[in-house]
């Protein structure tokens, strides 16, 4: 029986390796990584309702489940990356299933203000459109800053940053309930802040997609 949901486990993950078109690496993608624990899952289960055959049809059922989960953000993150394409904003996907993404300074927000900078609202209508498709998710907007200035004024600032972008978002037709804004100031920096180049990429938005349970 462990053969059974090794092997149907390693089938499901073989097939769905693929090079990720943006960065060339081969990798298992998210709908792989969901229809491996799908699968598994769902032989786990048929091993114990009807034996060998049991486990080989629950193997086929879980495997499109977790295919389901997986390849709803692995799509929406695709979507992501076409739209946002030599706009500056840095698309990553985490191990966990979200999508974050990370908007520095030099396309959000000048120095010591939370009005947009000539551009930005182009890009986050992109957002948007794709966040409106696929409205299964939960949003997380932060606002992070340089360790210029007091703690206290650069809490502020973030959260003006953050709050400004989830309006725009909101008035741009994502719902309000999903999104959640955060306001993170100096605390959790990303480079070195003892330089220019270091404070510019500290001073950020980042966008969290998360699917809903």
């Amino acid at each position: 029986m462990k053969k059974i949901i090794i092997a149907a486990l390693a089938l499901s993950m073989l097939s769905a390796c693929a090079t990720d078109p943006y960065t060339g690496e081969s990798k298992v993608s998210k709908t792989a990584w969901g229809t491996g624990i799908g699968t598994a899952l769902g032989a786990g289960v048929g091993a114990l309702i009807g034996g060998q055959k049991g486990a080989l049809i629950g193997a086929g059922v879980g495997a499109l489940g977790g295919a389901a989960t997986g390849g709803y953000m692995d799509v929406q993150a695709r979507e992501l990356r076409q739209k946002l394409t030599g706009t500056g904003v840095q698309l990553k996907q985490l191990d966990n299933g979200q999508i974050l993404l990370i908007m520095p300074s030099n396309i959000t927000f000048a120095t010591n203000s939370d009005v947009f900078q000539t551009g930005f609202n182009s890009i986050l209508d992109s957002v948007a459109l794709v966040l409106k498709k696929y409205d299964k998710t939960l949003i997380n907007v932060v606002g992070h800053t340089d360790s210029v200035g007091s703690d206290e004024y650069n809490m502020q600032l973030s959260a003006k940053r953050a709050l400004a972008v989830s309006n725009y978002l909101a008035l741009r037709g994502v719902a309000e309930n999903r999104m959640v804004v955060r306001a993170m100031g100096e605390k959790s920096p990303i480079a070195s802040n003892d330089t220019e180049a270091g404070r510019a990429q500290n001073r950020r938005v980042e966008i969290t997609i998360q699917q809903m349970n």
